[in-house]
């Protein structure tokens, strides 16, 4: 964690000239991009990915047409069909899991008083007079939803409630799509409350800015902002 923290300060130096008090939270923005820059790459292949399995749809029916009236045995070939495809139908979750480790240490650097054998002096940077290593119930605290920090999480949750509603659109369509009805794929057992609820997943972000350290929200809002672009570029 230490060097970590060695990192944002190092950047945010860099920074300071163009960004003045908010250089650190500048420095979590750029980290925050170009982690996801390095991720890219597996993003494009998850979206080859997705492209092989919708290819896979008129063989996916044929499956369905064929052993429909024996589930399991409808399960054992579609997965047998991915195997031999090399189509992976968890392979779009690589990319994200990846990104967790430099969240929780963020997380972790600006909710701790000491890095290292000293005192933490990333918690004196702030943002628009928001300390970096405060949450928003501080913010209600010094100002209240109208105050000068409280405006700031506004903003971010006005970013974060667009690009949730982005992300909600994009993903019902794509359910609606991949269902047996529109010819795609049937869904594995167990799986199909989890598809009802995911068009919302996006929204739970909101909870995320609120609860976790400024800093941490950065990374967050940053890197939502990031996968729907990114998705809507790889995915048309």
């Amino acid at each position: 964690m230490s060097a970590f923290g060695a990192l944002v300060e190092q950047v945010a130096d860099l920074l300071q000239p163009l960004f003045h008090a908010s250089a650190a939270a500048a420095a979590i923005v750029l980290i925050t991009a170009l982690v996801r820059l390095l991720v890219h790459p597996l993003s494009r292949a998850s979206a080859r990915g997705q492209r092989a399995r919708t290819a896979l749809r008129p063989r996916v029916a044929e499956l369905r047409e064929k052993h429909g009236g024996d589930p399991e045995k409808y399960q054992k070939a579609l997965l047998e069909l991915h195997a031999r495809e090399k189509v992976s139908p968890l392979a779009g979750c690589l990319p994200g899991l990846l990104q967790i480790p430099a969240f929780v240490l963020l997380y972790h650097l600006f909710s701790s008083t000491t890095l290292g054998d000293g005192p933490n002096g990333l918690l004196n940077h702030r943002l628009f007079g928001a300390p970096l290593g405060h949450r928003y119930a501080d913010a209600l605290g010094d100002g209240g939803v109208i105050g000068a920090q409280g405006l700031l999480y506004l903003g971010l949750f006005v970013v974060v409630a667009l690009v949730a509603t982005f992300n909600y659109r994009r993903t019902k369509r794509t359910t609606a799509a991949a269902t047996p009805e529109a010819g795609g794929e049937q869904q594995l057992p167990g799986l199909g409350a989890v598809g009802a609820l995911l068009p919302f997943l996006s929204y739970f972000t909101l909870l995320t800015v609120a609860l976790v350290p400024l800093a941490a929200a950065l990374y967050v809002v940053t890197s939502t902002t990031w996968s729907a672009v990114e998705r809507a570029l790889l995915y048309p």
